[in-house]
């Protein structure tokens, strides 16, 4: 609309011009808003790159891709909204949280500091294999225009309880290196917080892409020179874990009996897990 592609340029130019790190999150509208909203919309996407440091871009039409849920027409522009507060917090918390293994804005500055496009995802998992599924969730975020991939430039935060394990820390930590460059600068950061008991959540931030995410398909993201298995999401306990496609392999099991509908905020704001416990 008219602030995002007239107002937000102007203001990020003003930002950067008196030194302030200036990070862009914007939506794009879904397809069926027509070409020139769409095209209204990549025009001053464009125009908002050449003013800020980084650029978030989550397309409206993948918000249906984050649940299995019924998304209707009423909450659709709501949950879009929503999700951009979701994204600029949870990049906030990174700075302001204190963590064993601190990150702060200094760090956060030398990731998206004249990076162009990034890409931002949190996963959040509990239960055996939870760091590596919490790191997949982290790596494909599938709201984003960007993928891991290839990323120079990357800030890995891990946030559980006191009792995460040395082997959880480093599995999510290895899983998300694989996905990057080689010699991507990668930051690390962990936080201790309680109320998470059997979670871990992981949040990345990757920049310095050699390739402009409108050039890329879409695809599951890579670890060692490998795709990720699939994701998929299931509530247990009242807390969200990972499991991976393999589960589909188990023995099947009795139907159970039919579950009410949920609402799509739930799945939606998952994928950046800034939920208060």
């Amino acid at each position: 609309g008219g602030t995002g592609t007239g107002a937000a340029p102007t203001v990020a130019d003003i930002a950067r011009e008196a030194g302030v790190l200036t990070v862009g999150v914007v939506t794009k509208p879904f397809k069926f808003e027509g070409k020139r909203r769409m095209d209204q919309a990549n025009a001053g996407i464009k125009e908002l790159l050449g003013k800020v440091d980084s650029l978030l871009i989550i397309p409206n039409d993948r918000l249906k891709y984050a649940t299995d849920q019924k998304v209707t027409l009423a909450n659709a522009f709501e949950i879009a909204d929503d999700v951009l507060r979701q994204a600029v917090t949870s990049i906030s918390d990174l700075i302001k949280n204190t963590g064993f293994i601190n990150l702060d804005f200094a760090d956060v500055t030398c990731i998206m500091k004249n990076a162009g496009f990034a890409h931002m995802g949190v996963g959040r998992a509990a239960g055996k294999g939870k760091a590596e599924d919490a790191a997949r969730m982290a790596v494909a975020s599938p709201l984003m225009e960007t993928s891991i991939n290839g990323a120079h430039g990357v800030l890995i935060n891990i946030t559980g309880s006191e009792d995460m394990g040395l082997e959880d820390v480093e599995a999510a930590a290895n899983l998300v290196q694989e996905a990057a460059h080689p010699d991507a600068n990668i930051i690390f950061g962990a936080t201790f917080d309680e109320s998470m008991q059997d979670e871990i959540r992981v949040t990345v931030i990757a920049t310095g892409f050699e390739e402009a995410p409108a050039n890329k398909q879409a695809a599951p993201a890579q670890s060692a020179g490998k795709p990720i298995e699939p994701v998929a999401f299931e509530k247990q306990q009242g807390l969200y874990t990972a499991a991976t496609e393999k589960a589909a392999e188990k023995k099947e099991e009795p139907a159970a009996a039919p579950k009410t509908e949920e609402d799509p905020f739930d799945s939606i704001f998952k994928i950046f897990n800034t939920n208060n416990q």
